[in-house]
């Protein structure tokens, strides 16, 4: 049995604990779940293709107007501590604490009047485009990485389509659309003790022998076609050494920055052939010292995305890659006693970049105070539909059929954001 799995927890205002886990396969290399996705796609006749998607998540709700909309000339109470600074984009001003992405403008595109939120803290309906509520009865609504894994499958490379660092369900889909969770490089075998996973090479080696065994025991041909397939992922080393960054210029993952070397293993990981990968950020919630906190956060995300934006170009991927950057809500227009901005679901803001998209611009405004969208107001579904779109996904026709046999569109609001495609 593999497992992948990360100790790892993190509590917001609500007091929920986080903690990310996965385990692959239960009785041996037949009963691994990845065997069953691949059956499933070739039985669905899916299709293949190079576009992906990487989803970052600013657990806790991103201070909107402290980041991307700021309003240098609102009361003292409301405007905050930070000052905006010019971008190399006329008129679209952005956080002085970003200081490497305001050169670089005309690689995103800001959403400033995002409408639709959930007062939850939660990924789902950024996921989803819907509350848990949804088709509940069925088994929930799937996440946008399970749909493009339902809907287009593995790439010619054959790595698992949907890799997740923050969860993810498939809702109705059913357990053989669930992302695939490796967390680092803890990857671990019943077999092997905890020492030897400390050597990379060691761990390679043993998943080698297990190869050989298999091969020489003639198992291997007594494996389905997709199970072999499987099997090879597995013990190939080749989702491995995407997750590895030793094996990455060290000058590149330096430009990332400790706090968002994740971005960079998912530039990895899509370049392997995964089509959506989720990653996350914690301590964006926050109720109290909001500018204290943010003067690094914004520093480290500064750091990250621009390091992301400059590779995906450099490397060509920019028009068949895209970004999306988000939390589940926006902050308090008010700033607080504890000097905090508080939960905010009425108002709040998107990052979006590569996809092919028209970029250099922020689509729609916000109330003088950020409180509200002002003009064209921009449904969070609409953002899903955006991404759906860039992966070559038609949301007015595409349908999914639900356990009880009913067709089910993918979203409500079905169009991309007009603006961006």
């Amino acid at each position: 049995m593999l497992k992948i799995f990360k100790n790892q927890s993190s509590k917001f205002c609500d007091g929920v604990n986080r903690r990310d886990f996965l385990q692959i396969g239960g009785g041996g290399l037949g009963a691994l779940s990845l065997p069953s996705l691949l059956r499933a796609e070739s039985n669905a006749g899916v299709s293949s293709s190079n576009k992906a998607v990487i989803h970052l998540h600013l657990n806790g709700g991103p201070s909107h107007q402290d980041m991307f909309d700021l309003k240098p000339d609102a009361p003292t109470e409301f405007r905050g501590e930070f000052n905006p600074i010019h971008t190399n984009v006329p008129g679209m001003d952005i956080c002085e604490h970003m200081p490497q992405l305001s050169t670089m403008a005309d690689k995103f595109a800001v959403i400033r009047s995002l409408v639709g939120m959930q007062n939850s803290h939660s990924h789902f309906h950024t996921s989803t485009g819907y509350d848990k509520r949804n088709l509940s009865n069925v088994g929930g609504r799937p996440y946008f990485g399970s749909v493009i894994a339902r809907l287009q499958g593995t790439t010619e490379s054959g790595a698992p389509p949907y890799i997740s660092y923050m969860g993810g369900e498939p809702g109705y889909l059913g357990p053989v659309y669930r992302p695939y969770k490796p967390s680092g490089t803890d990857l671990k075998l019943r077999s092997i003790t905890e020492e030897r996973l400390t050597d990379r090479r060691k761990l390679l080696g043993a998943l080698d022998q297990i190869r050989r065994d298999i091969d020489s025991s003639g198992q291997i041909e007594a494996l389905d076609s997709y199970t072999q397939q499987a099997a090879e992922l597995v013990t190939s080393g080749s989702v491995a050494d995407a997750l590895d960054l030793k094996l990455e210029d060290p000058d590149t993952v330096k430009r990332y920055g400790s706090k968002y070397n994740n971005l960079l293993i998912a530039r990895r990981l899509v370049e392997a052939g995964t089509r959506v990968v989720t990653i996350q950020s914690s301590g964006w919630d926050t109720h109290s010292n909001n500018f204290k906190s943010l003067k690094t956060r914004l520093s480290e995300l500064d750091m990250g995305v621009s390091a992301l934006l400059t590779d995906l170009s450099e490397r060509g991927l920019d028009q068949d890659v895209t970004l999306i950057v988000w939390g589940e809500f926006g902050r308090t227009p008010r700033v607080n006693s504890k000097a905090g901005r508080d939960h905010w679901p009425r108002l709040a803001m998107a990052f979006l970049a590569g996809g092919g998209m028209r970029l250099g611009q922020a689509v729609g405004t916000s109330s003088k105070n950020a409180e509200y969208a002002k003009d064209r107001p921009v449904h969070f579904q609409e953002v899903i539909a955006t991404l759906y779109h860039n992966m070559g996904i038609n949301c007015e026709t595409a349908q999914l059929i639900d356990p009880n046999g009913r067709p089910q569109y993918l979203l409500d609001h079905r169009q991309p954001i007009a603006e961006l495609v």
